[in-house]
């Protein structure tokens, strides 16, 4: 026995029809939409196999002021060297080198004697040299004898090195800058080697700590730019690089040079007698926040040394008594110039040489007088 189905199929009715005839359209705009827009494949569409290279447009002679600054930097380079500071790392088994950091270095003579600021090799115990050349030099820095001046910020390293490989940077003058002439700055900024920058001198005789007559320059100044030069557009030095003043610690277009007349001095002194000898009154003072904290508006004198040219004009420092003490000489001003801090008067003895009178003008129990000080050497 077969069985069969029984049922016939019904016709879609008219409701389904639309439907499906809505749906068909809407498939047909999607489509051309999709056929329209969608994105040509790249790499593919504009191939040329004819291309050939552009031809290059002659450009021309260089600007005369392009031709000085390139001359500048080829000449001044062969004075410039890398400065890598190394110390010491002591483990269970050995003792290791280890970078400490970077800086800028001038050749100063035929000798070896190199430039460089105080701040980059103040930590340092061994110091590398490379010259222009790529030839490389280790220097142990001696821990007594120390060629440095940090109140200057410089100081002078030896290396044992060839005159023929030597390339002495040529000196200029800093006394007759002015505002607005180029400044070329070459050092080996974040490790990059020689590397240069250009601008101006913005502004003269600023004072940086110590430092008195500094130059401001906008000339690109960063880290490992320090000991590196300072140069006019004849290609002369006229500063050491030190400083800047920036948030980010990178250049902010306000850097620093010791003036190279300042330079000149204090090297030439460090390289004859290994110390820098400076003019005193033979005293020692107190902190300026001690006096400020004491309400006292000049440099307080707390010690006289004997026999010295403060102690021979009649200064008195501290004195103790059964009750306490008894505060020393406050020097307000020397040659009429007020001396506020202790930097102040240090900074106005520097312009004075040795066997120099001045006139020291003082407070002692609250009455002022004056006295006559002949300037004297003191380390």
């Amino acid at each position: 026995m077969s069985h069969a189905n029984n049922y016939s199929r019904r016709p879609p009715s008219p409701s389904s029809l639309s439907l499906l005839w809505a749906y068909a359209l809407l498939m047909g705009v999607v489509l051309f939409l999709v056929w329209r827009f969608w994105p040509e494949p790249t790499g593919v569409v504009g191939l040329d196999p004819q291309a050939s290279q552009r031809e290059i447009t002659p450009r021309g002679d260089l600007a005369e002021d392009e031709k000085t600054t390139i001359a500048i930097y080829n000449k001044a380079r062969q004075s410039v060297v890398n400065i890598d500071t190394v110390g010491y790392r002591r483990d269970f088994f050995d003792v290791a080198e280890e970078k400490i950091g970077s800086g800028s270095g001038i050749v100063w003579n035929d000798k070896g004697h190199i430039v460089t600021n105080f701040h980059v090799v103040k930590n340092a115990q061994v110091v590398y040299v490379t010259l222009a050349d790529h030839s490389r030099y280790k220097v142990v820095l001696d821990p007594v004898q120390r060629l440095f001046d940090e109140t200057k910020d410089l100081a002078v390293i030896k290396i044992n090195a060839p005159a023929e490989r030597l390339k002495p940077i040529a000196i200029g003058r800093s006394d007759n800058l002015q505002v607005g002439q180029k400044a070329f700055a070459i050092g080996n900024p974040f490790g990059l080697d020689h590397t240069l920058t250009t601008g101006v001198v913005s502004a003269l005789g600023r004072q940086f700590e110590r430092i008195k007559g500094v130059i401001q320059t906008d000339a690109a100044i960063n880290p490992g730019n320090s000991g590196g030069p300072l140069l006019d557009s004849a290609g002369l030095l006229i500063g050491v690089n030190t400083a800047i003043i920036s948030s980010t610690n990178s250049s902010a277009g306000i850097g620093f040079a010791i003036p190279v007349d300042e330079v000149n001095r204090v090297v030439t002194q460090l390289i004859r007698h290994g110390k820098v000898s400076r003019p005193g009154l033979g005293i020692q003072v107190a902190t300026d926040q001690f006096a400020h904290s004491r309400r006292i508006k000049g440099v307080l004198v707390m010690k006289v040394l004997p026999d010295s040219p403060a102690d021979k004009a009649g200064l008195r420092g501290l004195i103790a008594t059964e009750t306490g003490y008894r505060l020393g000489d406050i020097i307000v001003a020397i040659d009429g110039k007020d001396t506020f801090t202790s930097s102040q008067l240090f900074s106005l003895l520097d312009d004075y040489q040795i066997g120099q009178q001045v006139e020291v003008t003082a407070v002692r129990d609250g009455e002022m007088f004056k006295t006559k000080v002949t300037l004297a050497e003191l380390n």
